[in-house]
């Protein structure tokens, strides 16, 4: 039985990294970092307004890559920073990220929704419910993992 297990996390894994590659195909193609299309996506998705530190959490990617792009988008003048409390960033579309959003993301998230599409409700709540319990006894075990090598220091 461990065996098949590992056969089904190597597959699980394989196409983890298959979708991972599919986004930074997508990246590429819309002439973008993947830092960067995830911001501008994050964007799309929770509205202007929304802070670094939001996406970092939201989408797994360090706050320090999420600044280094978000600074580079903002010297582009795809979107502007405004200081909320503390040492918060909120970052807002320009005309130019939002004309950027439409062309470029847009597109992106209509291919998503057409292979969710295409699957039956059923299917896609599955996806969702397996994904999710997968997440959440893989993230328990990170976190005991961690707990006790911090125990062993």
């Amino acid at each position: 039985m461990q065996n098949n297990q590992n056969r089904e996390l190597k597959e699980f894994n394989r196409l983890y990294r298959e979708m991972d590659g599919l986004y930074h195909m997508l990246a590429l193609h819309a002439g973008l970092s993947d830092s960067a299309m995830f911001i501008l996506y994050a964007l799309a998705e929770m509205g202007g307004g929304c802070l670094q530190k939001d996406i970092a959490a939201s989408y797994g990617i360090s706050r320090q890559t999420i600044n280094s792009a978000t600074k580079k988008l903002e010297r582009e003048g795809i979107l502007t920073l405004t200081r909320g409390r503390k040492r918060d960033m909120h970052m807002h579309l320009t005309a130019a990220g939002e004309v950027l959003v439409k062309e470029k993301i847009f597109p992106i998230m209509e291919l998503e929704n057409s292979g969710f599409d295409l699957m039956t409700s059923e299917e896609s709540r599955e996806l969702l419910r397996l994904t999710a319990k997968y997440l959440l006894l893989f993230k328990e075990q990170c976190i005991a993992a961690c707990r006790k090598s911090e125990n062993k220091q």
